[in-house]
């Protein structure tokens, strides 16, 4: 079983160097990190946009934007990926195991890019309907190019991003020009949507994750942040764990600063399973420890310590069997 990784997102502008820190700092769970600081195409939103089948995007002023026919914004995302695709194959080709992919989920990129003439996609029911099909199948794609250029993954664990997730089922997305605000998404319509994927992950470092909708859309794990994790949260976080939901916890900061010992960084996760009161066999078997969140806003040594603080903190769980 998995036990530490990171969320995806790293510093600086180096794939290969970012690629040779991921599979030494967490080789049990390594993943294809994403360098957001390269520029448009690189970031979270446009890199998973240039993963939409038949539906081409660029970049306007106010953001991305579906358009017509693929431009030159939509090629540098999918040359970006590309060459991250062929730094993967370098650094990972005798790699035998499973890999992390992430990408931004639906509601994160309906509520992010704008329709061709009007508000975000996320205005539009039909419109959210089309980019989850597209994503699904752009994603499917993805993960068959990734086994086919590294035969020895024996699984791909998909994570799919989702930040913008509370927002939307609460209703406080922004429209396009700022001055109101989207309506609510209804549970049901979130759920569904997530069942055109294989058994993601869904990383949310916001507050107000939806656990129970994310446990009934049959989701392989959810990754918090244990930073703004509520005891509320925590009676779903138990339903959750009774059903077999992994959580990726986010233990250290996805900035820079001072990390304490393994043992103290393993806390979070150490309390919040005595509070269940489940058996702590269990706690190595569900819970795999990770950053906050991206660690694009921090410095190159920092990204690589925490990576080696999460693995070392959950060595401190497996030894709690």
């Amino acid at each position: 079983m998995f036990s530490a990784t990171g969320v995806g997102s790293h510093p600086g502008e180096d794939h290969l160097e970012a690629l040779r820190v991921v599979f030494g700092e967490v080789p049990g769970l390594p993943y294809l990190p994403e360098l957001p600081a390269r520029g448009v195409g690189a970031d979270m939103i446009g890199r998973a946009a240039g993963l939409l089948v038949e539906l081409p995007v660029e970049v306007q002023p106010s953001g991305w934007r579906l358009t017509g026919r693929p431009g030159r914004d939509h090629r540098r995302a999918l040359d970006h990926l590309s060459r991250d695709l062929d730094g993967l194959e370098e650094i990972g080709h005798a790699y035998e195991g499973p890999l992390k992919l992430q990408v931004a989920g639906p509601w994160t990129l309906a509520a992010s890019i704008e329709l061709p003439h009007g508000d975000k996609v996320l205005s539009d029911p039909g419109a959210v309907r089309d980019l989850t099909a597209s994503l699904a199948q752009g994603v499917a794609d993805h993960v068959a190019a990734v086994r086919r250029r590294l035969p020895g993954v024996t699984e791909v664990v998909l994570q799919l991003d989702e930040p913008s997730l509370p927002a939307a089922l609460r209703g406080t997305v922004p429209t396009a020009s700022g001055f109101g605000r989207l309506r609510a998404i209804e549970e049901h319509v979130v759920i569904e949507s997530f069942k055109g994927f294989d058994r993601p992950v869904v990383h949310c470092c916001a507050r107000n994750v939806p656990i129970r909708a994310l446990r009934v859309a049959g989701v392989r794990g959810i990754s918090m942040d244990t930073f703004v994790m509520s005891r509320r949260d925590e009676d779903s976080i138990g339903e959750a764990v009774e059903a077999g939901v992994l959580f990726f916890l986010g233990v250290v900061p996805g900035v820079d600063s001072v990390l304490p010992k393994p043992a103290k960084v393993a806390e979070p996760a150490l309390r919040l399973w005595d509070r269940l009161a489940f058996d702590p066999v269990r706690l190595a078997e569900q819970v795999v420890l990770t950053p906050s969140c991206g660690l694009a806003g921090a410095t190159p040594g920092y990204a690589r310590q925490a990576l080696t603080a999460v693995r070392q903190a959950a060595e401190v769980l497996a030894d709690r069997d």
